[in-house]
């Protein structure tokens, strides 16, 4: 009997950690679609890529797969099944539509909340106490197919985005491993997702890490453990030079006008409701954010 032909679009450390369970399980592989790493991003994971290296499966790495020679390549390679997990771009309904066994996805979050980029990170601005991973099949919009399997982890209050990463990261071998056996037969069970409940937020960048000190500081302290180091930081411009927030902690008190300095031993500043401790920072310049001018502290 042939094996099943998958496959395997996929980016980030879960899609190198998922790509090597299906080597490790014997399944036949015959195409890796990635990413080509970008110059100006911190490339802070592994990738499926090595996985593909080491295995021999061939690699591609298409701007986009959306063209009509694309579209006729991977038809060509007669998937069975495509199974997509942290690949940044949608896969068009014509991809999905030529695999008879399905097309499904492996989310970072307990769908349906968190749909779209980036869900750990906006899961630690939201301040959730447990985030997840979910196998979910692929339609048209996105993150909205039927779940197939899902499993979470709890996080702490002071957990940054890459320790609540690390946390969850297992849950997604974890998922796809019982549910392979089932993908691979067809016989894979879904549930639909109640709307309802259903959250959408796109990506982030840089800019997005601004603090607004008229926010609680609670919320504050959310926003900088979710986008601190390995990611581009939360800051607040001063005259010509940019402090940067790596790490704070939710004090009591906090009576004055938000982003007034309460304390430079401890560092101390007010918000719009409490006060909050920058326990790491850094001065850098506005001009040019790169350049460190300032002890970090």
């Amino acid at each position: 009997m042939n094996r099943p032909r998958v496959i395997f679009f996929g980016y980030s450390e879960v899609g190198h950690d998922c790509l090597d369970l299906l080597v490790q399980r014997g399944v036949n592989v015959v195409a890796l679609i990635t990413h080509q790493d970008s110059a100006g991003e911190n490339i802070w994971f592994k990738t499926p890529a090595r996985v593909a290296v080491e295995h021999g499966i061939p690699i591609h790495t298409p701007d986009s797969v959306k063209s009509p020679e694309w579209i006729a390549r991977i038809a060509e390679l007669k998937p069975d099944m495509i199974l997509s997990v942290y690949y940044r771009h949608m896969i068009p309904e014509a991809i999905l539509a030529l695999a008879p066994l399905g097309a499904f996805n492996m989310h970072g979050s307990l769908l349906p909340k968190f749909r779209g980029r980036a869900p750990v990170n906006w899961a630690v601005l939201h301040g959730e106490p447990r985030i997840g991973m979910t196998l979910h099949r692929m339609v048209k919009r996105p993150d909205a197919g039927e779940i197939i399997d899902q499993e979470g982890v709890d996080i702490g209050p002071d957990d940054t985005a890459e320790q609540a990463f690390r946390k969850v990261l297992p849950c997604a071998t974890e998922v796809l491993g019982r549910q392979l056996d089932a993908l691979l037969a067809g016989t894979a069970v879904g549930t639909p997702q109640d709307e309802s409940q259903a959250s959408y937020y796109g990506g982030r960048t840089p800019e997005d890490g601004r603090i607004d000190w008229s926010a609680s500081a609670g919320s504050i302290h959310n926003l900088v453990r979710a986008v601190t180091d390995p990611y581009p930081g939360a800051f607040s411009d001063v005259a010509d030079a940019r402090l940067m927030v790596w790490q704070t902690n939710v004090v009591d008190g906090g009576w004055g006008m938000p982003g007034e300095i309460l304390s430079l031993e401890p560092f101390i500043v007010a918000t719009g409701e409490g006060a909050l401790q920058l326990l790491r920072t850094e001065w850098r310049s506005q001009a040019d954010p790169g350049l460190i001018v300032g002890d970090i502290l």
